[in-house]
């Protein structure tokens, strides 16, 4: 047995040996990839929508590898300009984009894309200019000898430091830009009429399956899912735009009957395009005009499928329009479902009743506060709540508002 004097020697060797420096403990690394960053709530690889303020409702952007539902509005205005700018964002971060529609050929989508703000864009330059010119001696921190020597991180650089930026709805992008863009495209020229065949034993229509089988050879000739080793350069992010999918020209019949032929058409599509993301660096948003959708079941189905869902509701030709009490808006954004990534419960928003207006160099989203009613058709009770009320808030306004004193709203 050991003295006790030779146990101290030995324990204070040990710790001699031992590191004294700080590690930090590191989780999975997520790949550096120009114009994500990774949640500050779940961990995952996030891309912005184009619109920074949906980018705060949904949690800090879309996560890669999921879906984002845009339930049109009435005459899709609003739900084809979220989807321009998701596109444009994808532009201006290096990102590849792959647009879809039936309706609109996708390079006139291409082109209208919105500008991005010039004078964002020289901020940021000016802001890297700084980053890389060196600082003199004198003006360096001074910081413990100890950690001098530590090895510094590598940081990366990437193209664009901001995460979001904002548009000109009335300019569009540069031919420079959209040039050095690199972009797929999937176009359906032509129309299956109402009364057409369909191929009862097929899973799914013959355009849905062509649509999957595009994006599929994209993901994989790409090497988006991994699979090509030859592409050893810098890592890149998908993004997918699907213009007004499940409507009558993509040759689905489910907006305009409530029995279609085809009923799970729409909802195999999205659980192998789902599959799809799942398993590589991509993002897809798509807008639907679930408003034409007779069958409720699919609309609950539809929602089930996606990862996150949200509805856009415009006041152009309803009674909100010319109502006084809305004319600071122009119309509701309905957030119908977050995703639970990682973790037990999602991110959901403080609030639900959300209102959007669109400006010329911005599209954003608010609370809805309307005015107090004060008309005299108020009744007694209620006006007895509202004084109850008003004397529990000057109770812990101080002094000065105790008393017989109320706010007033």
């Amino acid at each position: 047995m050991a003295a006790p004097g030779n146990l101290g020697v030995s324990a204070a060797a040990a710790m001699a040996g031992a590191e004294t420096s700080f590690r930090r403990k590191m989780r999975g690394k997520l790949p550096a990839i120009r114009g994500t960053r990774p949640s500050v709530h779940n961990g995952q690889l996030l891309v912005s929508t184009g619109v920074p303020a949906v980018d705060h409702v949904l949690g800090g952007g879309l996560a890669v590898g999921t879906l984002l539902l845009v339930e049109e509005d009435d005459y899709g205005t609003y739900s084809n300009l979220l989807l321009k700018y998701f596109l444009a964002e994808g532009v201006i971060s290096g990102h590849e984009v792959f647009i879809a529609s039936a309706s609109n050929i996708p390079h006139s989508i291409f082109k209208d894309l919105p500008a991005p703000l010039t004078d964002e864009i020289a901020k940021q330059d000016d802001t890297s200019k700084l980053m890389e010119s060196p600082g003199s001696a004198e003006d360096t921190m001074k910081i413990a000898w100890r950690y001098q020597n530590l090895p510094k991180l590598e940081s990366v650089s990437l193209p664009s430091a901001r995460f979001g930026h904002y548009y000109d709805i009335s300019k569009t992008m540069s031919p420079d830009m959209l040039q050095s863009a690199k972009t797929h495209s999937y176009y359906l020229p032509h129309i299956i009429p109402l009364g057409g065949t369909y191929d009862s034993s097929s899973e799914m229509p013959c355009d849905y399956l062509q649509l999957l089988q595009s994006i599929q050879s994209v993901i994989h000739q790409q090497g988006f899912d991994g699979s090509n080793p030859q592409q050893k350069g810098q890592k890149n992010i998908l993004r997918i735009g699907i213009q007004s999918l499940a409507s009558v020209l993509w040759g689905d019949d489910i907006c305009a009957r409530e029995r279609p032929h085809n009923l799970h058409s729409l909802t195999r599509f999205l659980y192998a395009l789902r599959g799809l993301l799942r398993s590589s660096l991509s993002v897809c948003v798509i807008t639907m005009p679930t408003h034409l959708i007779q069958n409720k079941a699919i609309i609950a189905r539809v929602r089930n499928l996606s990862d996150t869902v949200v509805g856009l509701e415009s006041f152009i030709g309803s009674e909100r329009e010319s109502n006084p009490l809305y004319k600071d808006y122009h119309g509701l954004f309905l957030v119908h479902k977050i995703p639970r990534l990682n973790s037990l419960i999602s991110d959901a928003s403080d609030t639900k009743d959300l209102a959007f207006k669109l400006k010329r160099k911005m599209f954003s989203i608010e609370r809805l506060h309307l005015p107090p009613d004060l008309s005299d058709t108020v009744s007694r009770s209620s006006k007895q709540d509202l004084a109850g009320s008003t004397k529990l808030l000057s109770s812990g306004c101080g002094s000065a508002a105790a008393g017989k004193k109320h706010l007033d709203f």
